[in-house]
């Protein structure tokens, strides 16, 4: 992941609405990530066992068809357009979001309008961009009604796509943002508060997952802001550690 010029970060921490301050050199014992397992067992995620670049185009494909057609649960009744993610499909970054809202559902892409923008700012702040080595999707691939929160059987009925996804995509790490997802996700009841910080791992794959706000709670509450900057120092801190230990050409 390359360097961002500490001009540009500047005006994207503005975007989130951090002040922006010169960072001193840092200490020779900069605090490691904690890792922990997850606090009740995850969802399981089988591997991909396509091989080759043709057969994992048909993959993402099918589950395209599948999703587009999926009666699995009521939200296919009053939904306008399915949601299945966005970005690139080779991306090393994950992040999943808890269902879409009503602009995503419109326009069939996740995290647009307002919460979209201000992710894609959260993300250009650690060096990053949507569609450049990052993946973004939701738990939930249909609209509740109203944005409320997902039912479970709303969740078992779609947690199999995103499993699909994963294992396609086989990121090296997964962004959670907002309470839902990681919950869902991780398996527990455990507050977000108390998600952040750690280094979790996802399914099968054991997949490294951190916790972070969604873009659209940092909307309505901008002082948590902050916390949200230091959950991205966090997981690229930790990107950058697994990229490390990481052979070449994995």
């Amino acid at each position: 992941m390359s360097q961002l010029d500490p001009r540009r970060r500047a005006q994207y921490l503005s975007a989130l609405g951090i002040d922006w301050w010169q960072q001193r050199a840092s200490s020779a014992h900069a605090a490691e990530p904690l890792l922990v397992h997850p606090l009740a067992p995850a969802h399981q995620v089988e591997p991909a066992r396509q091989s080759g670049p043709l057969s994992t185009a048909a993959a993402w494909q099918a589950l395209e068809a599948e999703v587009a057609a999926c009666t699995r649960c009521a939200l296919h009744a009053t939904r306008t357009r399915p949601v299945l993610g966005v970005g690139d499909r080779r991306a090393q970054w994950l992040v999943i979001g808890e269902a879409p809202g009503a602009e995503e559902d419109r326009q069939g892409e996740p995290f647009v309008g307002r919460a979209g923008q201000l992710l894609d700012a959260m993300l250009r702040a650690i060096g990053l961009a949507r569609g450049h080595n990052v993946y973004i999707a939701n738990i939930l691939k249909s609209r509740p009604p109203g944005n409320r929160d997902p039912r479970p059987e709303e969740v078992s009925a779609c947690l199999p796509y995103l499993q699909r996804q994963i294992a396609l995509l086989e990121p090296r790490l997964i962004l959670a943002v907002g309470r839902i997802a990681a919950q869902n996700l991780l398996g527990t009841d455990t507050s977000l508060g108390r998600l952040r910080g750690r280094v979790h791992h996802f399914g099968q794959l054991n997949t490294p997952l951190v916790v972070t706000y969604h873009p659209a709670y940092l909307l309505r509450t901008p002082s948590d802001k902050r916390k949200a900057w230091e959950d991205l120092k966090f997981a690229r801190r930790l990107f950058r550690e697994l990229a490390a230990a990481t052979p070449e050409g994995h």
